[in-house]
């Protein structure tokens, strides 16, 4: 048999009240609980799909895990690849020239990173060759001098697929009349577009061979790039490598590489969780002002109740279920409605946009034109709970309040 405070409870939050607003303050408590957990999951599922679409992109570009060596000049790259590829997350190796360089061409002249690669070790560790909007990174043989340029670099200089762009590199060559920039005549044969501006405007690739004979390394490269078969676990390849690796060098992992955007998207993402549970923290305490009318409205019968023998607890427990089941209603409610709007923005944002006629990302000034979204588990479970232990907290005050009901003062009038 059910305890009577749960009955009582239960049959106080579904009867028909005398009075109609206390109904009406319980609807708003349970919709704007409801509303609040819908952003609230809505916000975080966009920020993870964000995040998400941030570092793919990143990724893209920068390896799992480099291998720098010593003043960037790391000798016989081979044995390095081969000790690294010994670890059992080490899937692919590329070796690489990193330096920069001012590209010229008319009248335009821009600061850029140039790296030299070597293409066909280039397509296993990173996706590059899969942004190419013009040519294709086989192009880049030695000894013909072609570069490839990031989308945004190419439309700053003005230059398209066969121009023919003027490279400056910072190391000058010493003669009788000073020194003097070195300078080398490279043809564009590709350009890519990674949806990154950092790299989209600023990264040119060349041969490997040919960065190395214009930046006067011989046989040496700046590192040794890696592919790992979890990137999550590059912080521990880093480490491993660190203590097998013969050669001196310096490792690093993806997640230091970018180690200040990545914390901050991290804290971007906390603050606005912080924000949003505000807003659930408003509604959850709706469920005060309810609860508080439903005990003034309730002075009779919890008098009635005193006076049969009903302790202060079992008063209290009765409003406790009372706002139990408002709160638990609207945070279900809530996840229900904040899963479906997750789940589907990718139609409900263009239908929005398509009926008041505008566009939230557009595409000449944001990178990503379309709101991702990507549901994570924990995040619903956690703002689950969090809303409900708001909602237990409001129902403390008003039960305590209907526990310490006079009966006699309560039953003067009646």
């Amino acid at each position: 048999m059910q305890p009577y405070e749960l009955f009582i409870g239960l049959r106080y939050s579904r009867a028909k009240r005398r009075n109609h607003f206390v109904s009406f303050i319980s609807l708003i408590s349970i919709v704007g609980m409801a509303l609040g957990i819908t952003v609230l999951i809505s916000v975080m599922s966009v920020m993870n799909g964000f995040q998400k679409e941030i570092r793919e992109r990143i990724l893209g570009v920068v390896a799992h895990v480099l291998i720098v060596g010593s003043n960037s000049r790391l000798p016989d790259w081979q044995k390095v690849a081969q000790e690294a590829e010994k670890h059992p997350q080490v899937v692919a190796t590329a070796p690489y020239v990193s330096d920069e360089a001012l590209l010229s061409f008319g009248h335009s002249v821009k600061g850029t990173v140039v790296r030299g690669i070597l293409p066909e070790y280039e397509n296993k560790v990173d996706d590059l060759g899969a942004h190419m909007k013009v040519g294709t990174l086989a192009s880049l043989q030695p000894g013909r001098y072609g570069i490839v340029l990031g989308v945004d670099l190419a439309r700053a200089l003005g230059v398209a697929v066969g121009d023919k762009v003027l490279l400056i590199a910072p190391q000058g060559l010493v003669t009788p009349a000073g020194i003097l920039p070195r300078l080398r005549g490279f043809t564009v044969v590709g350009i890519f577009d990674v949806g990154h501006y950092e790299y989209d405007s600023g990264l040119a690739l060349i041969n490997l061979e040919d960065a190395q004979k214009l930046y006067r390394l011989g046989n040496d490269v700046t590192g040794v790039r890696l592919r790992l078969k979890d990137l999550y676990k590059a912080p521990q390849v880093a480490r491993d490598l660190a203590d097998t690796l013969t050669m001196d060098a310096n490792i690093l992992d993806w997640t230091r590489i970018n180690a200040n955007f990545f914390r901050a998207v991290e804290i971007e993402k906390h603050m606005m969780f912080f924000v949003v549970v505000l807003i659930v923290a408003v509604a959850a305490f709706n469920i005060v002002s309810t609860l508080v009318m439903a005990v003034t409205d309730k002075q009779t019968e919890i008098a009635i109740l005193r006076t049969l023998g009903a302790p202060p607890s079992s008063i209290m427990k009765i409003f406790v279920v009372q706002g139990t089941l408002i709160g638990f209603m609207g945070t279900m409610l809530g996840l229900a409605a904040g899963l479906a709007l997750a789940l589907n923005i990718d139609v409900v944002v263009p239908f929005i946009e398509h009926l008041f006629r505008v566009q939230f990302l557009s595409k000449s000034v944001y990178y990503i034109s379309e709101l991702p979204s990507e549901v994570e588990l924990t995040d619903v479970v956690v703002i689950g709970a969090v809303s409900f232990t708001l909602c237990l907290l409001a129902t403390l005050y008003p039960s305590w309040r209907a526990s310490r009901v006079n009966p006699a003062e309560a039953l003067r009038y009646e």
